[in-house]
Order: C-alpha cells, then structure tokens, then sequence
C-alpha cells in the first residue's frame, strides 16, 4: 500500500518501476553492496508511486541467503518518511535561522548535528565539526563536558556558563551560557543531548563594565534576592561590613544593621512603593570589636526583559562624618544659645542696675534742691 499496488500488479515487476528516472543506477548500487554481503540499513530514497506522486521513503535492505551461505536474493523494508523528513526540513531551517549555535551529541561526546550559528563561533565548516569531540572546541574542557554528565544526571544544564574558542589562526573566545537537554527515540531511549549557547559576550563585557563602576564606587552597592539575601556585593561592602564578598553573598541583607527589623522595612517598602530614598541605617563592623557606621540608604527594584522583578539594588552612602560635623555644630549652635542667653540675662540685670542708679541720682539732685538748707539741732523751736 506504501506504493499504490496491489500484489498482483507489482510482483514480478522491475524494482525500477519505482525508481526516479533520473536515478537509473540507483538499485543497481545497492545490489551491489548487498552482494558483498552488507546489510543496508536507514538507507533514503525518493520513490514514485502508482499515481506518480514522489514520496521519501527510509529503506532497510539485507541478503537472503541459503543454507550454505549462497546470497541468492535481497529483501527489502520500505518505510514512507515524507511527512517525519518534511518536519526534519522545517526544523532544519528554523535550526539554521536560529542565531544560537545548536548542536546534537551523541551518548558519547560526539558532535551529530550542527548549524551554521555554530560554524561561525567556531570557525570550524560543519562537516568538519561532526564527529569531533563537543567540549575540544572550549578553553576549559572538563567544564564542558561537566555540562553533558549534568544533562544525563538531571536531565537539562541551564544556563550553563562556558567560553568557546574561534579557530581561526588567532585565538578569539566567545562567553556563551549554555542549555542543554536530552532528546529520546519513540521508545524512550536516550539518543544523545541537543544543547544551544547564546553568545553572550557583549552581555558580559557589558557585565564587566558595570561591576567595574561597581567597585569603583566608594558607596556600599549590593544586589538582594526577592528573599531578601545578598546576591552581589562590592568592595566598598566589604570595608563597610568587615565581611569578604564571598562570605557576604548568600546571607540575609538585614543581619549587618544594628535594627535588622527596620533594615527589613527598606526591603519591604521598595517592593511596595518601586523604591527608598535616603533612608538611616545604622551598620555594624564585624572586626573583633563593634564600629558602628551611619549611612543613608537608597534602593530600587530591578526587573528583568519581561518585567519581572528579579531584586532589590540598593546603595549605601557613608554618613557617619556628616552626621558627627551635624551634632558638633548643633553642640556648638547650643552652648551658643545658652550663652546668649546668660549675655541677655546680665544685659538685663546690668541695664536694671542702670536705672536705679539713674533713678537714686535723680532723687538725691531733687532732695538737694528742693530739701531744707539747713538741719537744726534737736530742740530747736521753728
């Protein structure tokens, strides 16, 4: 039924009824290597049909052969994959569009399959990559094929951070963050690992550029995980905490202030309001002994290409300085109060004794003036 034909119509006819005309030697080739005694497996051919239609078909041919070992004939097993060759081509050409580099392995480390994304990172034509080793093309082999073991442990690698080197007479290194699955037959068996890498280059010097501002900074910058842990942090973070950033990362962002509570409380309003500004903290040295640290904090969300939110990037300026000039000049406006005070107290007290100085003189010139001349003595008659 594959072909169209009843049994009656095409037993004991020429297998060439089948064949293309322009591929006449077709049949005749593979008789050929039947009679050597090979057995022919998966072998693609195009077919005509009764109705004249091509159709793809995937031939298995082997020798029959007698008791005494005799070839004396050939069977033939034809299977119609028009449509699965038709879904190969469509996949092919989207694996070909694809601006990742997409490559199948086998069980054992092989590379199958590769597209035109991978020659160009590689620099290497594809006939030539299939069949060589996947990880002989990264600067650090063991990592890469660290990656393959990963997929058949747990399935997939994701994001999977790798350096590929560019043959090309001069080394050229390629950053690419790998994913990688196992694809299986119909069965379930594992037929080998299909992986694609994103170069992620431009990205990562991007990267680099920024942590480079990052450390350049002399303010504490630190990335948090929804869950409130650090995710990065730079140098002036380590100075400012007593904490080496490997140490740091992972740990709760609120356990290195002096309120933890309230340290929280930035988090959490950054999540609800999109951002915090200038808010007071207070941060304690883990030296041996307790230094404190005032510092005024300013945080905002980060999100991802779709939007969604990934942390909190929060920075942190050193105000203890700032803060200890502020109390001294307030000290200082202070006792200048309380000494103002007392001047105008005693500019009170001296302007008081003034006028009853002015008051008592007044009074003595009025009595000499006015008063009698002379006193007589006691006894005197008026």
């Amino acid at each position: 039924m594959t072909f169209g034909y009843s049994s009656a119509e095409i037993i004991g006819e020429s297998v060439q009824r089948l064949s293309l005309q322009d591929h006449p030697n077709e049949a005749r080739d593979l008789l050929a290597r039947i009679s050597t005694g090979e057995q022919i497996d998966h072998f693609e051919s195009i077919r005509v049909r009764k109705d004249a239609t091509p159709i793809t078909v995937s031939l298995s041919v082997s020798p029959i052969r007698e008791a005494d070992g005799l070839i004396v004939g050939v069977s033939t097993i034809a299977r119609d994959v028009t449509g699965a060759r038709g879904a190969f081509q469509a996949a092919r050409s989207m694996i070909e569009a694809s601006l990742d580099s997409l490559v199948s392995i086998s069980p054992e480390g092989r590379i199958t399959d590769a597209n035109e994304a991978t020659v160009k990172l590689t620099g290497v034509p594809r006939e030539k990559l299939i069949g060589t080793c996947f990880s002989d093309y990264f600067t650090d082999p063991a990592k890469a094929n660290e990656v393959y073991q990963r997929v058949f442990t747990e399935g997939m690698a994701v994001d999977y951070q790798l350096t590929l080197r560019h043959h090309n007479g001069r080394e050229r290194l390629t950053e690419v963050l790998y994913n990688a699955s196992v694809h299986r037959d119909a069965s379930g068996k594992v037929l080998g690992v299909f992986a694609a890498a994103r170069d992620v280059t431009k990205q990562s010097q991007a990267f680099d550029a920024a942590r480079s501002m990052m450390e350049a900074s002399l303010d504490s910058l630190v990335a948090i995980s929804p869950e409130g842990k650090i995710t990065d942090a730079n140098e002036a973070t380590v100075k400012l905490t007593g904490v080496p950033r490997e140490k740091l990362i992972g740990t709760s962002f609120s356990q290195y202030f002096t309120d933890p509570s309230r340290a929280e409380e930035i988090y959490q309003r950054v999540f609800t309001e999109g951002m915090a500004v200038d808010y007071p903290l207070t941060l304690h040295h883990h030296n041996g002994h307790e230094t404190l640290t005032e510092v005024r904090y300013n945080a905002s969300v980060y999100r991802d290409a779709d939007g969604d939110v990934l942390g909190v990037f929060a920075a942190a300026r050193d105000v203890t300085k700032q803060i200890a000039d502020h109390r001294k000049i307030v000290e200082q406006q202070a006792k200048a109060l309380e000494r103002l005070a007392e001047l105008e107290e005693f500019q009170r007290l001296t302007v008081g004794r003034e006028l009853k100085m002015i008051e008592l003189k007044k009074e003595i010139e009025y009595l000499r003036k006015f008063g009698p001349t002379t006193v007589g003595e006691p006894g005197d008659q008026y």
